[in-house]
């Protein structure tokens, strides 16, 4: 049986069981830790806060902020800084360059995030070059660690044995994991 997640869960069973995004943030609320930051991030400091008593301070990135009425001229000569910003002007750039149907994929993220010093360029050779492995058949999207429902979904589907089931059926069985302690990741013979 899944406990609650109180300030009184050992540790070991706090990474044992699936939590969902607010349930940790309630946590942290509930507890005096900061509630923002990703998934992976709340967990981490929850963890520490059980394992220590200490209520660990995220690390704050500090930013140089413009002056946000200043519009600036965006090229495909732009570079890439460590403060990037994939915001609606960016957007707006991207999809006149490249396609009305550019999206901030999360490839597109990681490359904006690994490759400091490079320019909107080299951003639009990565599209295509990602569009083109997208059109490859046994291309499969990366998942990221804290997307443990997406990645159980596509592994219950992948199974042969489940080529004649439902979404229904995927959530069901996923329902029934994330209760039980230990791995969320989808077995052939459970």
């Amino acid at each position: 049986m899944r406990p609650g997640l109180t300030r009184y869960i050992t540790s070991q069973d706090f990474k044992n069981f699936y939590w969902l995004k607010e349930e940790l943030r309630l946590c942290c609320r509930e507890n005096g830790i900061s509630a923002s930051g990703s998934k992976i991030e709340l967990s981490a400091r929850i963890e520490m806060f059980l394992e220590t008593g200490k209520v660990e301070k995220p690390l704050r990135k500090l930013t140089v902020r413009s002056n946000p009425n200043k519009q600036r001229s965006l090229s495909l000569d732009t570079v890439i800084t460590e403060n990037h910003r994939c915001s609606q002007d960016v957007r707006a750039f991207f999809k006149s360059a490249i396609s009305p149907k550019f999206r901030f994929s999360t490839y597109i993220q990681h490359y904006f995030k690994n490759n400091i010093g490079k320019t909107y360029r080299d951003v639009v050779k990565a599209w295509h070059e990602e569009e083109e492995r997208k059109k490859d058949s046994p291309y499969k999207k990366q998942i990221a660690p804290q997307f443990e429902y997406n990645q159980f979904i596509r592994d219950f589907f992948a199974d042969p044995k489940n080529k004649t089931k439902s979404h229904k059926d995927a959530v069901n069985a996923w329902n029934d994991i994330k209760k039980l302690p230990g791995s969320n990741k989808y077995i052939s013979n459970r």
